[in-house]
This record gives C-alpha cells, structure tokens and sequence, in this order.
C-alpha cells in the first residue's frame, strides 16, 4: 500500500474551506495540517494540491449495479468503476437483482462478489417481500445499511401491497427503513386512462401525470404516518414533488431525526420540460416533475428538509430505453456525473460546496452510523477526492464509463473535473486512468 503526502490542497469539510497538508499512511487519514508544513520523511509520494479542492469521497445511498441477473445493463465492476471516476468513494446498493436479495444467504452472495470486483466500498440493502419478515429479522444493523420496501413497483416486482406485512416492517424491523413511495393502485388508474386515449403511443411527456404528485405524496404520507406510530427508523428516498417535503422537519439536527429524506441528482437538475428533447432517456420512477417542484426541492438542500444527496443510478440499454414510452423502463445512469453535477448547481449559487460535502458525505455517513468514512478527520479512512473546478469537459460517449454506453448528459459541459481519487488510500482513479490493484472494502456501522 502507498502512503501519500497530498500538499496544499483546499480542504473542504465540516463547514470549511481550509489549505492544509494531507498526510495518508496504511489506507487512512494520519495528519492533517493546516500550517501547510509538512515534509515527506517516510519516502511518501507527493502530490501537489495546489488550486485544487480536496472533498470527501461521496457516498451514494442508492444505486442499481443490476447484478446478478441483469448484467447486459451493469454489473458491480463496471458501475463501482463508473462510481469512482466520479468521485463516490463508496454506494449502498438495492436489492431489486435477479434474484431479488431477499433472504441473508442471498445478500451475502452480492457481499462476496463485491469484495471481489468492486473498486469502490459497499454495502447492499436487503429486500423486503410481503413474507420475508423473519429473513430481515436476522440481519446484522452493523454489517447492513439497511431493508428497502418498494411502496410501489418500480423495476423487478417486489412491492409489498400487504398491509398487515407493511405494518410488521415497519413495527418490528429496527434497523433503517429506506422506502420507494408511490401508491401503486393510483398509477395503474392513470395509466389505464393513459392507454384507452393513446394506445400504444403514449408520449412519454404523459410520465409526471401517469406518476404524479399525488401518488407520491399519498405513498410518503402512508410511510411516514407508519413511522411514528411504530417509532421507526424511516429514510425516504428519490424525494421528487415539492409537496411531499411538508412530511419533513427541517428545524431537527440530524441526529436527532427519526425520519429522513433524500433527494437525487437528476430531480436536481432536470423538469417536464426536458422530456421533448430527452424523452425515455430521462424516465424515472418517481418521475421528474414540474420546475416548480424542482425549485422547491433545490430550497429544501438548504432548509434542512432534504438531508442526503444520491444518484437512483438505475441502467439500462439503449435498446431498452429506445422502446415505446410503455415499454421503455425507468431508471438511468449518473453515479459518474453526481458530484460533477453537483459541483455545476454550487457554481449557479444553488447551494454552497461547503453544504454540498455535508449532503454528499457528512450526513450520509452520519444518518447510516458509516464507521470512519464521510469526513476529512485523522484516524478515518482516506476516502477522498481532488477536484478542479475550473477544467471544463463534455460529456460524451468516449468519456463514458458505464456499461450501458449512454448518459442523460450527454452533450453537457462541466466546468469542474474530478482528477483523483482515493479510496482507502488507494489512488484507484487518476485523471482518466484507473488502478485496479486494490478493491474496496465492505461498509460497517456504528449501530
């Protein structure tokens, strides 16, 4: 293992904007300092940070690395690959594969793949079904983030419309509940409604009515009022209506929430307006919505109410996603374009990069109780991120890493590039090459 010295870089990290020397021995964080003084004495490698950011590795809470059983999309080793080249340093994966990872025998399999072939750290949800309840029962809270319930379906089948098996969930699994809400019965409603005036030929501009506000808020509303009355550690994920953010208490620190929020990049960043130009290429579940619910979302970054940042990094073909709007699945591509993204909304003065690490990182490690990752603190792990953020690039399909081939930014600039990056103090990603000599490690939890 290398050991760097990383010399005058600004940190960004905990509210701050700092130069220091970083040093980096046996994988972790060994000296921060901020007087910018330190020299190599152990035959470090030296790197000059000079003008450059140094950011926390992000940690993504919700990925789709389509493997097993749907490895023509993704697999592990391609989409963590992807992930490090933009700068996430560690992922929490969903348990929607083939076979769905629903029982711990299953789970460990993906924990065991990974460790083989995945460039970024890990850690896998555990599926929820309507009779599953003793698997999740089983599960170990500090070696698992956490039990995903599908409140309504989205790819694979695994929504629980049992309601006595949701109640169960919610009343006897202790750990982390992360959920996907959208009422299920009031979609299927608007999409018969959708079929009997188009047919086959839906225009795929229909998606924010077919899955609308409503069967968000109604979905949210269901899980947070279950929530309560269970007392249950509850995490919402892919927040995508402004009117959804009245269920969240944005005044609480984080420590103190029961119940939490995220919201992803591309309801960040795209609005129903883009669907003319990006089509099924921007289908998602929940789907992207009005610009007024985007500008509300983009407030709740600051006021609290949204307390994580992620992806849903979701591929599929182009084939796939070429079909009629029906047909077309939901889902796409961005873990390598999320911080690069991010890094564009903090230049339009959306947020600040300051707050941007905290939703990325921070609060990600601290709302999961991650052990040692998430921060730029001595004794951590050296999961981090040089950043230049006045080198403008385009993305296109010779800089793409994914598996799929395509991007939803496509044709877009960034004016920041991430350069390297550093997973337990391993360089696996350096301006546009990738060392493959040492994998990630498996996440644990301080629970």
């Amino acid at each position: 293992m290398n050991n760097y010295l990383i010399k005058g870089a600004t940190l960004v990290n905990e509210q701050e904007q700092f130069e220091a020397d970083v040093l980096i021995k046996g994988g972790v964080i060994s000296v921060i300092d901020r007087s910018c003084s330190l020299e190599s004495h152990d035959g470090e490698s030296m790197i000059d940070g000079a003008g450059k950011y140094l950011l926390p590795g992000a940690i993504d809470d919700q990925v789709h690395f389509r493997e097993p059983g749907l490895t023509h999309k993704g697999e592990i080793y391609t989409e963590a690959r992807a992930a490090v080249a933009g700068g996430v340093t560690s992922y929490m994966e969903m348990p929607n594969t083939s076979p769905s990872a629903t029982t711990v025998d299953l789970l460990e399999e993906k924990y065991a793949r990974a460790s083989e072939v995945s460039l970024a750290n890990y850690s896998f949800f555990m599926g929820t079904t309507n009779d599953n309840l003793n698997e999740l029962l089983k599960l170990d809270p500090t070696q698992v983030c956490g039990v995903k319930i599908f409140m309504g379906s989205s790819t694979g089948n695994m929504v629980i419309d049992n309601p006595e098996s949701l109640e169960n969930i919610f009343a006897q699994v202790k750990m982390l509940i992360a959920t996907h809400c959208e009422d299920d019965p009031m979609i299927k409603r608007n999409m018969a409604e959708y079929v009997e005036k188009y047919g086959e030929d839906i225009p795929v501009e229909a998606h924010p009515l077919i899955r609308n506000a409503e069967a968000c808020y109604a979905s949210s509303t269901l899980a947070v009022s279950l929530a309560k009355k269970h007392n249950s550690r509850l995490h919402i994920l892919h927040i995508s209506t402004a009117k959804e953010l009245e269920l969240f208490d944005g005044n609480k620190p984080l420590k103190e929430k029961r119940i939490t929020a995220e919201a992803c990049v591309h309801h960040l960043w795209f609005t129903d307006a883009d669907y003319k130009t990006k089509g099924n290429f921007i289908k998602w579940n929940p789907a992207v919505k009005t610009a007024n619910d985007r500008m509300n979302i983009r407030e709740a970054l600051n006021n609290g109410k949204i307390d994580v940042i992620a992806t849903d990094h979701a591929p599929h073909t182009i084939e796939e996603k070429s079909q009629k709007y029906a047909k077309a699945p939901s889902g796409g591509p961005l873990v390598q374009h999320s911080m690069v993204a991010m890094l564009e909304l903090v230049r339009e003065g959306v947020l600040t990069i300051e707050r941007m690490v905290q939703l990325m990182s921070h609060n990600v490690a601290e709302l999961f109780q991650i052990e040692k990752r998430g921060f730029i603190r001595e004794g951590y792990f050296a999961d981090l991120v040089l950043v230049d953020l006045n080198n403008p690039w385009t993305v296109d399909k010779s800089n793409i890493a994914y598996k799929c081939g395509w991007s939803p930014f496509e044709g877009q600039t960034f004016h920041s590039k991430i350069e390297k990056t550093f997973v337990n103090g391993h360089i696996v990603y350096d301006n546009g090459v990738w060392d493959e000599l040492q994998k990630g490690m498996r996440l644990t939890f301080e629970r």
